[in-house]
């Protein structure tokens, strides 16, 4: 079976898998899903197996992916019975996903927290110690709460951008249920379908996760510029549309190898790709010509103000976009 959230012993907390592949790219952390021990999250169930009862994952560690990640069941998986993760048809956010949607996100989280989550290992005993597989070092004391201060974010919340991105990317096609759906971030709720703005429509309204397809990726060492492919019409003229990411930006993110390897493979990437972004409204400003520098052009142009927020992936169902 496939599903998106399991508990993770170590951190005594259940993750979604996009908190797993969020931390396994995170340099501030040690933390290797391959060396995790994730197991069921449903409570009784996991109570009644010994921890070797665990889950694999699917997608957790690939910095592009185009089919939905997911943990999974093991051929040696075992659930109890009545356990909803365990059966074929189970329903609700977080369950287990229905074969037919396995190129699917099902869990739609109803906000997106803007506010990093934060994670604490728990404390082993010796005796414990024993029977549990090697685990990584704690997390440094610099990126968590010691003791916890704040609950787990609730599971129709997640911190991770990647999570309501999927979910529109991979129900596209359903645009029904992405205007059923509802979205908060920060003092903002709508649809799904509403708060997604295509990028040549972003004069609409600001605060919204705006996309669209992928013109060019200009790398200035370091420093990226992305090209959109669609236009803003303004004033009954159409300007071109971009986002700058800087070379303090980049060089400072917390997860800079992945984000940096995505930029590659996107560059080489002879497919098309689409860029997600939130925190940033695109503004119309004058820029000077290369071949006139005394003259300028208009282009509505913005800086990325956090890469967690920012986003450049293949998308294959937003094509006929």
């Amino acid at each position: 079976m496939k599903f998106d959230t399991a508990y993770c012993i170590s951190l005594d907390d259940k993750l979604s898998i996009y908190d797993v592949r969020d931390l396994n790219f995170d340099e501030t952390v040690d933390f290797d899903s391959d060396r995790e021990y994730f197991l069921c999250p449903h409570d009784a169930c996991r109570a009644a197996f010994a921890d070797e009862n665990k889950l694999g994952t699917f997608n957790a560690k690939n910095v592009n992916y185009i089919r939905t990640p997911h943990f999974k069941d093991l051929p040696s998986t075992q659930h109890i019975n009545g356990c909803p993760y365990g059966t074929s048809r189970a329903t609700g956010a977080g369950l287990a996903l229905d074969e037919t949607d396995e190129e699917r996100e099902a869990h739609f989280p109803s906000e997106l927290l803007l506010t990093r989550r934060q994670y604490v290992r728990k404390p082993v005993s010796t005796a414990a110690a024993q029977d549990l597989p090697p685990m990584p070092p704690p997390v440094p004391a610099a990126t968590v709460s010691t003791p916890r201060t704040t609950p787990s974010a609730p599971l129709d919340k997640t911190s991770v951008f990647a999570h309501p991105v999927e979910c529109f990317v991979s129900n596209y096609a359903d645009k029904d249920k992405l205007k059923r759906m509802p979205l908060k971030i920060g003092e903002q709720t709508a649809s799904y379908w509403s708060f997604f703005k295509k990028i040549e429509y972003l004069q609409d309204n600001k605060g919204l996760i705006y996309w669209g397809k992928v013109k060019a990726i200009k790398d200035y060492t370091l420093s990226v510029r992305v090209d959109f492919e669609k236009k803003v019409w303004f004033e009954g003229r159409p300007y071109s549309v971009n986002v700058y990411l800087s070379k303090q930006l980049i060089e400072g993110y917390r997860k800079r190898k992945a984000f940096l390897e995505e930029i590659r493979l996107a560059i080489t990437n002879d497919r098309p790709l689409y860029c997600f972004f939130y925190g940033t409204t695109p503004a119309l400003k004058q820029v000077p010509s290369k071949k006139d520098p005394a003259k300028t052009f208009g282009v509505f142009s913005g800086d990325i103000q956090n890469l967690d927020h920012f986003i450049i992936r293949e998308a294959p169902g937003l094509d006929e976009a």
